[in-house]
């Protein structure tokens, strides 16, 4: 069961209800600005292109695939059911962004800035969101096995029955993050890290293993 007190709310992508679609977006390049649209079932392959701006848009079944997009600024955006396993959004401000459905395993957000995001039934093992400054971000039912949380800035993050097995989380401050749950499993954090955080009894007997207390 959540915490109430320690539960929030988020900004939802605001998102005209008359967007038409985009039949192609063509090849991306730096700075490259797309707007006002919903984009189906589309494949961006191997794209190169820092700076790209997205707002106002629907990603549906689409699927980005090897793709590199530093730099990006993504704005008032939902993907349904896209892959974006290994894209590269690394230092990219996301705000008022949702994830449904999709696919974003080993997607790298390291150093990045989320604001108003959701995560929702994702899998996203392996993913990098190392360095990232986090505001109201939520993970909701995900996969997030072997991802890497460090040295992050958390600030209303919330995670809901996700697994976040082998996660590493050194360096984040994880205080009033309740995770009873989730799977924890063999999560790394430094002992001052974890001064706050909500953990149910079981979880805590696995977590003394952190501390170097033997329990009998």
């Amino acid at each position: 069961m959540k915490d109430k007190k320690n539960d929030f709310s988020i900004e939802k992508p605001k998102l005209p209800i008359d967007l038409e679609g985009i039949e192609s977006i063509g090849q991306l390049e730096d700075e490259s600005y797309i707007s006002s649209g919903v984009i189906g079932g589309y494949i961006i392959e191997n794209q190169v292109a820092d700076a790209v701006t997205f707002n106002e848009v629907i990603f549906k079944n689409s699927t980005f695939i090897g793709s590199s997009l530093n730099y990006a600024e993504l704005t008032d955006v939902r993907f349904e059911h896209c892959d974006l396993s290994n894209v590269d959004f690394r230092n990219s401000i996301i705000h008022r962004v949702e994830f449904i459905n999709c696919k974003v395993m080993g997607i790298n957000l390291s150093e990045s800035t989320l604001r108003n995001v959701r995560f929702n039934q994702c899998s996203g093992d392996y993913g990098f969101f190392s360095f990232a400054d986090c505001k109201a971000v939520k993970f909701q039912d995900c996969e997030l096995c072997y991802s890497d949380f460090q040295d992050c800035n958390f600030n209303k993050v919330g995670f809901y029955n996700t697994d976040l097995t082998q996660c590493q989380m050194s360096g984040t401050k994880l205080k009033d993050i309740d995770f009873t749950s989730c799977n924890v499993d063999g999560i790394g954090a430094r002992i001052d890290n974890l001064r706050g955080a909500i953990f149910s009894p079981v979880q805590a007997v696995s977590l003394s293993k952190l501390m170097g207390i033997i329990i009998r």
